[in-house]
């Protein structure tokens, strides 16, 4: 039997809190609670979650906090739902690790095409890394731990820039467009929108250099988008 999907959901505010359980419920999947930022750490450091939704304004601990604990340690995506509309803010959670950010008030199909979209994306990379094995000048993807290695030592990467050095990888002397990398990892239409892509290949590229910072191993073809470096 397989085993179910499990989402923990943190948010302080009762009502929103039951609304996303529920969305996450009607979607077949199990729904946690958790209603500060220091209930929702015993979470996840006691149990394996699919996907964490996570408010920012939190007692006890921020959601700036836990998502910096969650992009250091594990892969899962995080979806931010949040009342904060500033850019700033968003781009700042996107560099942290976020997946996706999501304004209140949201929609709640909205909400629940998200969910179905992240956990399609991040089932299809375990399922890949679990029948591959990818190697580039001293990066090793371990295909069984879905771990990344850089000169042996471990990184942690988000889901996103996980499936973004998986298909650099997987085709090492392809240049890749930012819209081939948009559509290819979020499965959405690309509109132009070059900061997304762009904030996700600094934080690979500074998440590399931070072992080895000596090397250059993703490669702007200006103009066009990212390659590896040959």
């Amino acid at each position: 039997m397989e085993e179910q999907v499990r989402i923990l959901v943190v948010e302080d505010d009762d009502a929103i809190n039951q609304l996303l359980c529920d969305i996450v419920r009607k979607n077949g999947y199990i729904a946690q609670p958790a209603f500060s930022g220091t209930e929702a750490l015993l979470y996840l450091q006691n149990k394996d979650w699919d996907m964490v939704l996570l408010d920012l304004m939190l007692p006890g601990m921020s959601g700036d906090e836990i998502l910096s604990k969650i992009a250091d340690q594990s892969n899962i995506p995080v979806i931010i739902i949040s009342a904060k509309l500033d850019q700033q803010t968003k781009v700042g959670m996107l560099r942290t690790g976020a997946d996706d950010y999501i304004t209140k008030p949201f929609d709640n199909e909205e909400v629940s095409a998200r969910i179905e979209s992240h956990l399609r994306r991040y089932q299809r990379i375990n399922k890949f890394s679990n029948k591959t094995k990818l190697h580039y000048k001293n990066i090793e993807i371990d295909s069984e731990a879905r771990t990344v290695y850089v000169q042996g030592e471990e990184l942690s990467f988000t889901a996103r820039e996980y499936e973004i050095l998986v298909l650099l990888l997987s085709s090492p002397k392809k240049v890749f467009t930012k819209k081939n990398l948009f559509e290819s990892v979020w499965k959405e239409v690309f509109y132009g929108d070059d900061n997304t892509i762009n904030v996700h290949i600094s934080n690979i590229r500074n998440k590399l250099a931070s072992i080895n910072p000596d090397e250059q191993y993703i490669e702007t073809v200006w103009g066009i988008g990212y390659r590896l470096k040959t």
